[in-house]
């Protein structure tokens, strides 16, 4: 099978009479380096025949014109064919392994009489976790165009960066594409190097299908970097000041340093040890102190803003090399609410009876007062909550007695004389009214204490409901910064109510 950890370029062309050198890129584990690595052959029958190998083997076609040589501590293999013949063309394999059919990548070489040569792959070393600098030279295509960056697959090489802002997913703050210089040349600066990173690149100018115009790369991540390794993220206070320490290879003999801030594969400069501070950073950015020996320096950034959160870079340059590493910045701001839980309203649902309805009891005692010829207005008031439903003693009022031609029970409505045969129910209707009187007391009493249990249950509910959106409406990437940054969300008590620090948004 093609392994994914085997590199090299899938066509050479060669002219009738010269040479071809090959590269082969493989990823460096302890098997790699001492396995064998071979260069053979494809024939029509599948079959993969050896022309070379690390075992001292050479084809007795290929002896004196045939070379290969393994470099492991770079990871790489390098097989040198001369005096080729329009018969050498042909599809090849170089791997690694016991067999032809182990780890392998497959090529086709193309031999003819007047073949363009072809500028050979150009190996960059970088450090697991370090940094690596990409010197694409100038291609055919006038400055000003985009200019990109594409890992090459097995047929396309799909797009990790470009100066028109696209960064893919796995790069986001760790890779940078330079300003053109004057000779057309730019750098590509990566940091934070993965495993993964282990590959062939194109660099270049104008669209991926633009070949003339770009260069092959093999970028090789060797062991991990002996620098110290910061903390991916730092926080800060709105309003507040943090300190970054940066570090670099104090043998690396660098000139300048500095602090930029990264966005959409660019990274501007902020301040740097010879004295440039951005106009948007003064008063607010500067290098605190440098230890050459020691290969730190120090940034203070104050008065810090919410906009202040994003990607910033620490680099040190000497000429076209330079070592960068990365940071994200996060803020906090404080919030605070309007009043605490423990004062927050509570609007109850109001218990309301229409004016115009007429209950039993209002119906009773009108007849009643109707009967006995007296002068009275009866009123029973609706209530707005359930601890006024008991009806007080001025609901009802008996007024003086009004003259016998008229029976009045409310204002504007008079009744003719009652007959005085009516006069001697008053006997049975007195205690029945007594009894009724104090059975609707009892009623609304009870009613009310049935209420009030109701609303207690409801309030109680209602508070349990205020508290769950607060819980289940928190954002989930704020929610993980709040674990990994113990000190956010912390509250403090004002006179309004409560107050909380939270993570603004990332820039």
């Amino acid at each position: 099978p093609v392994s994914s950890t085997l590199y090299g370029s899938r066509f050479l062309t060669g002219e009738v009479g010269g040479s071809v050198t090959h590269q082969c890129f493989y990823s460096i584990t302890p098997a790699n380096k001492h396995d064998r690595k071979y260069w053979c052959r494809r024939a029509g029958s599948g079959v993969c025949h050896t022309i070379i190998s690390t075992t001292g083997y050479t084809s007795r076609e290929h002896r004196g014109r045939v070379s290969l040589e393994d470099i492991p501590q770079k990871g790489t293999f390098m097989v040198t064919m001369t005096g080729l013949e329009k018969s050498d063309t042909g599809i090849y394999r170089c791997g690694i392994g016991s067999t032809n059919s182990d780890l392998y990548i497959r090529l086709n070489l193309t031999v003819s009489a007047d073949a363009s040569t072809v500028e050979p792959i150009r190996l960059f070393l970088g450090e697991l976790h370090g940094s690596v600098t990409v010197l694409c030279p100038p291609g055919d295509t006038p400055s000003g165009e985009k200019r990109f960056w594409c890992k090459v697959g097995r047929s396309s090489c799909s797009l990790i960066a470009n100066t028109d802002g696209y960064v893919g997913k796995n790069y986001q703050g760790r890779i940078s594409i330079t300003s053109q210089e004057s000779s057309g040349a730019f750098k590509i600066l990566v940091n934070d190097l993965k495993k993964e990173d282990f590959g062939l690149y194109r660099c270049g100018n104008g669209g991926l299908s633009s070949w003339d115009s770009s260069r092959m790369v093999a970028l090789q991540v060797t062991t991990a970097s002996t620098l110290p390794r910061r903390p991916k993220f730092l926080s800060g206070r709105a309003g507040g000041s943090l300190s970054i320490t940066c570090h670099y290879d104090p043998k690396g003999n660098y000139k300048k340093k500095y602090l930029c801030r990264w966005k959409a594969a660019t990274c501007s400069l902020l301040v740097d040890t010879d004295g440039f501070v951005h106009q948007s950073s003064k008063g607010r950015v500067q290098v605190a102190s440098s230890d050459q020996e020691n290969g730190t320096y120090r940034v203070v950034m104050s008065h810090l803003r919410e906009e202040d959160a994003g990607w910033y870079w620490c680099g040190a340059t000497n000429g076209h090399t330079e070592h960068t590493s990365s940071v994200k910045l996060l803020i906090q701001k404080k919030t605070c609410s309007s009043q605490g839980p423990e004062t927050s309203t509570l609007v109850k649902p109001t218990l309301s009876r229409p004016a115009t309805s007429s209950t039993p009891t209002q119906r009773s005692i009108t007849d009643l007062t109707h009967v006995m010829g007296t002068k009275s207005t009866s009123t029973l008031l609706p209530t707005a909550s359930p601890s006024t439903l008991l009806p007080t003693a001025s609901s009802s009022t008996l007024l003086p007695t009004a003259s016998p031609s008229t029976f009045v029970t409310s204002p504007g409505k008079i009744y003719p004389q009652s007959s005085p045969s009516e006069s001697h129910l008053l006997p049975v209707v007195l205690p029945a009214l007594i009894l009724l009187v104090f059975t609707t007391f009892t009623v609304l009493f009870l009613t009310k204490i049935k209420l009030q249990k109701e609303t207690g249950e409801e309030r109680n509910a209602i508070g349990n409901l205020e508290v769950a959106p607060t819980q289940d409406g928190q954002n989930p990437v704020k929610e993980q910064i709040m674990e990994e940054t113990p000190e956010n969300g912390q509250e403090h008590g004002t006179d309004s109510g409560k107050c909380r620090w939270v993570f603004s948004g990332t820039g």
